[in-house]
């Protein structure tokens, strides 16, 4: 065979390949949707791990402006939103006490508009439904970790401490649906709390659970879910309200500090638990971690129902010494601190003449532990409240440590408020680079540090 028979033989068989791909082709368009697809549809249809690999991908190649971290990152920011609130600006010094703006005498009677295809509703979660759906929205979506290796596992009953105190309101649990399928995408929630500003008793809200569905959030609905909040806690003569964030937002009265004490290093090093120190290879973590295995208060024993009283006495002789504290009824010391399974436990120390002399109270936050073979959720105790009267509150706290572990608790986190930096180094705690900032919401009162911080808000 010549050199161009041999040229004309590759182009017909190129082209026959060529017909028989094309016919083959079109058989398999003939089974497909017409029109592009739907990004979200493909990502649902992709495996959750593939979903998590893409969303990291995204967080770290994002070029999108992120919200700050610190103050030198807000005072670039700009707060278009915050800047049409009763709430201090960035920078402001404050020397005086009071209210922002006066209370509106007449409030709105409607509700805020929505974008269209979204609709408001009221939780009622006295309903396992509806609380199980709250529980699915905050744990697929609220406050997930940058890295996309932990996600929130909230449980019903935590869900129901947190958010049904007593004189808890209904219409303060307030949520958007879509209104083709009426699935839950937003939500926020307050309730209701006597806080004392330095000398000032104040009857507020304490504002919870803010969170919109990851998909929806270009669609700025924050906003409005903080407006629409704001209304229905006006309704009931309340224009003041306390809440937290990892972000810094105008203007924080006081920033605080996470400290991390692990209990089980092993697992913690096998999850690559965020704050552990680098320094430390396993062995050495678990040999400077190490925990004694009985505690050594005498008296010390699980909180009762009996006790409310007198653990009610204690927290405020404590709790007043603190420029921003809670003033406790003996009603909600009852619902934060009688010990729940995985939600709130309670110590007390009796003495010897049957009274109590002091208490320690942490709740349990438990998260998802994605793309690992081994580990599936991790538990985390947080320090609610420490009062000591005759015990030092550093060995109360290593007893805390001890029950905790024993309870199967992960690690131990604190805050730097109250009184607690006098225990968290001793005890091996390392600082976290994570700060919590507390604001208020129409209130103006000069900033104070974080041992002046009397409150700790289950979040």
């Amino acid at each position: 065979m010549n050199g161009s028979n041999f040229d004309k033989k590759l182009t017909e068989d190129e082209c026959e390949r060529l017909k028989k791909s094309k016919k083959k082709q079109k058989g398999e368009d003939a089974w497909r949707p017409q029109g592009p697809r739907d990004p979200f549809t493909m990502l649902d249809s992709l495996t959750e791990k593939k979903q998590q690999e893409i969303q990291k991908a995204l967080h770290l190649f994002s070029l999108g402006p992120s919200l700050p971290r610190n103050m030198q990152q807000a005072k670039k920011h700009t707060y278009r939103f915050w800047e049409t609130q009763p709430v201090p600006r960035l920078g402001d010094i404050i020397t005086t006490h009071g209210p922002i703006a006066e209370s509106e005498v007449n409030v709105r009677k409607e509700a805020y508009s929505l974008p269209q295809g979204f609709s408001w509703d009221t939780l009622d979660l006295s309903s396992p439904r509806i609380l199980k759906e709250l529980c699915t929205l905050l744990n697929d979506n609220y406050m997930e970790e940058d890295d996309n290796t932990y996600k929130f596992n909230f449980s019903q009953e935590y869900l129901q401490w947190a958010l049904q105190p007593p004189n808890w309101l209904p219409q303060w649990h307030c949520a958007v649906r879509v209104e083709s399928n009426k699935k839950l995408v937003g939500f926020i929630a307050a309730v209701p709390a006597d806080i004392r500003i330095y000398e000032t008793e104040k009857r507020m809200v304490q504002v919870k659970f803010l969170c919109v569905h990851k998909k929806l959030r270009l669609k700025r609905m924050t906003p409005v879910l903080i407006r629409e909040l704001t209304r229905r806690v006006n309704q009931q003569g309340l224009c003041h309200a306390i809440y937290t964030a990892e972000i810094v937002l105008p203007t924080p009265l006081s920033s605080c500090r996470y400290w991390h004490r692990p209990l089980n290093p092993r697992k913690l090093v096998e999850v690559s638990y965020p704050g552990l120190r680098q320094n430390m290879n396993l062995q050495r973590a678990l040999k400077f971690n190490r925990l004694p295995k009985v505690t050594k208060t005498p008296g010390l024993r699980p909180m009762t129902k009996e006790d409310v009283g007198e653990i009610h006495s204690l927290l405020q002789t404590n709790l007043s010494k603190f420029h921003l504290s809670p003033i406790l009824s003996t009603q909600e010391v009852e619902h934060w601190l009688l010990p729940q399974d995985d939600v709130i436990d309670t110590y007390v120390v009796e003495g010897q003449d049957g009274t109590l002399t002091d208490v320690v109270s942490f709740y349990s936050v438990s998260s998802r532990v994605l793309n690992h073979l081994v580990h599936t959720d991790l538990k985390e105790a947080y320090l609610l409240y420490i009062s000591c009267t005759a015990t030092d509150p550093a060995g109360l706290m290593e007893d805390t440590l001890v029950l905790a572990k024993s309870k199967g608790f992960d690690i131990f986190c604190a805050l730097d408020v109250m009184d607690n930096m006098s225990f968290l180094e001793k005890l091996k705690f390392s600082i976290s680079n994570k700060s919590l900032h507390y604001y208020l919401y129409n209130w103006m009162c000069p900033n104070m540090s974080s041992d002046k911080v009397g409150l700790v808000l289950p979040n």
